[in-house]
């Protein structure tokens, strides 16, 4: 991945390949819609995964030129049980620290990440918040039509790119 010679799409292609291989898309579906996943049908539960899986391939591959040059340091783990954290830094270019954390679940022989923390924010927990309020002062139905339609959950236009971390 860190090929120069590879373009900017196939570095996503194999990013994409990689993140779908380690990540929980639907575990952190389920998280990230909180209460509200119960009280959906096997179908509905299907489809808000795949979309989801969409607003996050928006919202994080499509940021992949922004980076290059910064390092990831292992801090540590933690295993309870059938759950784990991994924390680490990663180190940008001008020597800042941003510490991260990947929560993941034992699922059959492989470890799968479910969440991603960086400087403490989970970004399950900050997508649940999102969602909660789209579905308590709309509806479910108007948070499927936004991510359909490639918008933020927190907007009906289409999604801008995260918050993009300064190097200090």
């Amino acid at each position: 991945m860190e090929d120069p010679a590879l373009s900017l799409a196939e570095r996503r292609a194999e990013i994409r390949a990689v993140a779908l291989q380690t990540f929980d898309v639907t575990e952190a579906a389920r998280r990230a819609l909180g209460p509200h996943w119960a009280q959906r049908t096997p179908g509905e539960r299907e489809e808000f995964a795949g979309l989801f899986q969409g607003l996050l391939e928006r919202a994080y591959l499509s940021r992949l030129g922004e980076y290059g040059g910064e390092r990831m340091q292992y801090v540590g783990e933690r295993i309870d049980g059938e759950y784990a954290s991994v924390r680490a830094t990663i180190v940008t270019r001008k020597g800042t620290q941003v510490p991260v954390e990947a929560r993941v679940l034992h699922r059959g022989d492989r470890w799968l990440i479910y969440d991603v923390l960086v400087e403490n924010v989970s970004m399950v927990a900050s997508y649940r918040s999102q969602f909660d309020r789209v579905i308590r002062s709309s509806s479910y139905e108007e948070l499927i039509r936004r991510l359909k339609a490639g918008a933020s959950p927190d907007q009906s236009s289409p999604a801008p790119s995260p918050p993009v971390q300064s190097p200090k």
